[in-house]
């Protein structure tokens, strides 16, 4: 079997399945795990080079919906009559079942489920550990998550992010737009009073992620999230890709979130027990 991966997150999909020995090309961005420094590359997953892809025989092309202009590889496979499985997982069980989906091509099915199971368990146990330490805020943390600057490009209800916030115990403060993701204008974000601003800009703009900008933007300031903050730059690899790795994101929101409600508790709130002062929180990842 020979497999090619045109996303990080196929490519990270096709490894945790246990596939690894039979990839034999991904696109530029794949960089997990550290294996697939040694593979031969296709090109940027907007742009795959379908004649590379041609050229190193793929029994299947694992090929990606997740960010709009990669329907033109999608085209170009079918076109080239090249056997492919294109996943577009929205939601978070979307991304568990397009795991499956690559199990069930690859006849690794059992594996797929076991690794779902894996995954399922990780959650579950954050959104139990989570849902007690809300019950004792009284209300969900307000979260924006930020996929780009300029314009600012948020998450709407059709989003993964959606759900890994509600099992950390969070609201997505933009859920209420009925959209994968989209622009927004910077008085939105500010009205709707998010409690934590959460920076996961992709791809080149990763190293640039710096909160004292974001305080800046006209208006801003008076935002709770600023004056105390919660500004935190998060590793896209864990946040923006819909593979098994996303489980570590939650974890990790999970953690942040976890270390805000410590911090509450030792100004006088309430702890996790229900008594003010320093709480005993379980920490995430």
């Amino acid at each position: 079997m020979r497999i090619v991966s045109l996303a990080p997150s196929n490519t990270e999909i096709a490894f945790a399945l246990g596939l690894g020995e039979f990839v034999v090309g991904v696109d530029d961005h794949s960089d997990f795990p550290p294996e697939v420094a040694r593979l031969p590359r296709v090109g940027p997953d907007l742009t795959i080079d379908i004649d590379r892809v041609a050229a190193l025989e793929p029994d299947l092309v694992l090929a990606s919906l997740s960010v709009p202009g990669m329907e033109r590889n999608v085209e170009a496979l079918r076109r080239r009559g090249l056997p492919h499985l294109v996943l577009n997982p929205q939601r978070w069980p979307e991304v568990l079942a397009s795991i499956q989906a690559v199990a069930t091509a690859t006849g690794r099915d059992e594996r797929g489920r076991e690794l779902v199971r894996q995954l399922e368990a990780r959650a579950a146990a954050v959104r139990q550990r989570m849902a007690r330490l809300a019950a004792r805020r009284g209300r969900p943390w307000r979260l924006y998550l930020e996929w780009w600057p300029r314009p600012l490009i948020t998450p709407g209800r059709r989003s993964w992010f959606t759900d890994m916030a509600e099992m950390a115990g969070g609201q997505n403060i933009f859920a209420d737009l009925d959209r994968t993701s989209g622009v927004v204008e910077p008085e939105a974000v500010v009205a709707r009073v998010p409690d934590v601003i959460l920076l996961c800009w992709c791809g080149t703009l990763q190293g640039h992620m710096d909160p004292s900008r974001v305080a800046a933007r006209p208006g801003w300031g008076r935002l709770e999230a600023v004056a105390r903050g919660r500004i935190v730059p998060l590793p896209e690899a864990l946040f923006g890709r819909p593979g098994p790795r996303l489980v570590e994101g939650l974890e990790r929101l999970a953690g942040l979130l976890a270390g805000f409600v410590q911090e509450e508790a030792g100004e006088g709130g309430p702890g996790e027990d229900g008594s003010s002062g320093s709480a005993a929180v379980p920490p995430g990842r």
